[in-house]
């Protein structure tokens, strides 16, 4: 459901807004902490072979820390003054030419005072196909690659691989924020039209995007979508996080957004002291259920496409509208609606 138009058109006033609407001036995030794992964590307890076994765990441990030093400097360089970065994830299949990373570049370029995002944000790649193609397109990658495991494919939604792309992305962010740095998370078939900090609540410590809203940011009964998340950096955060992550154990065969609809009522979230808010699709909006005006609209996300090739179609169409959008001057007190409806046919 989408709140009345008079709370969505005029953008100097809207829940949500901080003080600042700029993204390099927002308000500081919560003091975070490092809390990496232990590398000792790596060692078995009772190796079978000692002799075998140590020089490959000492081998395994160096390679970790070099990647942790690696990671530590892409984010040192990309994070804003107030140690936030904006993270995503893409394997070989979303970085094919002229699929979905090329278009949710294109988006960030056309996007209305968003091209410096780019400075910000940093993409994960989850197989090196998908590394050497991010390294040719954008100067902040980082690879994820997981030994025995790979992601270049194209993932059914639900299938084993899905399952696992979905989970480690979830183990990139909570990294990112045991690094000390707050992240906004967001897929990559994802459109970045505006600026989002105006729109985040400047009294949470957990924001995320909706497939479904009802009017009420703070409603647990929210539908959420753990495609787009704005984290600060704090103790809360981690640790909700590692319960997050430990909660897939209980739930083998359900991705990361199933569990957090099942954990969000789970009296560890108020223990710790949480706070949670939900995001209005009016602003951060995707084909579930879309933004109704262009004149607000921070986000859109290709949520509803089943397919790679449904996404990639519904988000040229987005960018098409956008700019002619952005052609027409006009009268933009009005509100202004997308000129296409059905963005996952094809």
């Amino acid at each position: 459901m989408i709140p009345s138009p008079s709370s969505h058109h005029d953008e100097s006033i809207a829940e949500g807004d901080l003080s600042s609407p700029s993204f390099e001036h927002e308000l500081d995030p919560k003091q975070g902490y490092n809390n990496i794992s232990s590398s000792a964590d790596s060692v078995p307890e009772n190796p079978s072979s000692p002799a075998d076994s140590v020089p490959r765990n000492l081998s395994s441990l160096v390679n970790q820390e070099n990647e942790e030093t690696k990671l530590q400097n892409i984010l040192s360089k990309a994070a804003t003054v107030t140690k936030t970065v904006i993270i995503t994830t893409v394997n070989a299949a979303w970085t094919a030419p002229n699929s979905i990373f090329d278009l949710f570049l294109e988006g960030l370029r056309s996007g209305n005072q968003t091209q410096a995002l780019l400075n910000h944000l940093v993409v994960g790649a989850m197989d090196q196909k998908a590394y050497s193609r991010c390294l040719e397109l954008h100067p902040h990658c980082i690879a994820l690659t997981t030994d025995g495991v790979d992601f270049s494919g194209k993932a059914n939604f639900m299938s084993e691989d899905y399952l696992k792309i979905v989970w480690r992305k979830l183990e990139f962010q909570r990294t990112v924020l045991e690094m000390g740095y707050s992240i906004i998370f967001t897929d990559a078939d994802i459109l970045w039209f505006r600026d989002p900090f105006r729109r985040f609540y400047s009294d949470a410590d957990f924001q995320i995007a909706c497939d479904h809203f009802g009017f009420n940011s703070t409603d647990l009964n929210n539908s959420p979508n753990s495609g787009f998340i704005y984290v600060r950096s704090n103790n809360m955060t981690i640790q909700f996080y590692k319960f997050w992550c430990k909660s897939r154990e209980a739930y083998p065969s359900k991705h990361d957004q199933d569990v957090l609809n099942m954990i969000k009522f789970d009296p560890f979230i108020s223990k710790i002291g949480l706070k949670i808010r939900f995001l209005d699709t009016a602003y951060f909006g995707g084909i579930c259920e879309p933004s109704k005006d262009l004149n607000v609209v921070c986000t859109m996300h290709a949520n509803c496409c089943t397919s790679l090739e449904t996404k990639a179609h519904g988000l040229q169409m987005m960018i098409d509208d956008w700019k002619i959008y952005m052609t027409k001057p006009g009268n933009r007190t009005k509100p202004h609606p997308w000129t296409s409806a059905r963005y996952c046919s094809k």
